[in-house]
């Protein structure tokens, strides 16, 4: 059975193979423009380690895949564009999500991890991703998540934006 608990230091040599991996995927099919010059490199996923954002999917020993999931404002989410936020809340952003391709359904499970962590803090969820990248539009809006609108990184490029609620209480 497959685990998600919090990276450590000591994966960083596991996961970066996870993340190569994902670059390459995306590039093969239809998304070659969404993780360009390396990234997320190694100080990224350091970062989010250090930070206690970074989450591995691990069954026996073995990585399946591996997110960041960060509560609290997300910058580039300030501003959306064609569209709205559902509703302005706490949240929580799932970043750099990436499987490793040994296991079918590790979006999911990541997904429904961060899901769970979010109810329990009464927590909303957001993603954004690629226009390019049709695989995670099908498997975040297959989880339930709402298309929003586009929000712009750091340095303009747009991604299409997705919100989940948290349950009213």
């Amino acid at each position: 059975m497959i685990e998600i608990r919090k990276a450590c230091p000591s994966d960083l040599d596991h996961i970066m193979p996870i993340y190569r991996r994902a670059r390459a995927y995306m590039a093969a099919n239809g998304n070659p423009n969404q993780w360009t010059g390396g990234y997320p490199g190694q100080e990224d996923i350091l970062a989010d380690i250090e930070a206690g954002n970074c989450y591995v999917c691990q069954e026996q020993g073995q990585l399946h895949g591996v997110f960041a999931l960060i509560f609290g404002e997300e910058p580039s989410y300030r501003t959306i564009e064609d569209g709205h936020w559902l509703r302005e809340e706490p949240y929580a952003t799932i970043h750099r999500i990436a499987s490793a391709g040994t296991r079918p359904g590790i979006a999911r499970l990541c997904f429904a991890f961060s899901w769970q962590l979010c109810r329990k803090r009464g927590a909303g969820l957001r993603i954004d991703t690629h226009a390019d990248n049709k695989i995670m539009q099908r498997a975040v809006t297959a989880f339930g998540f709402q298309k929003c609108g586009i929000i712009r990184l750091a340095d303009g490029s747009p991604r299409i934006a997705y919100q989940m609620l948290a349950p009213e209480s």
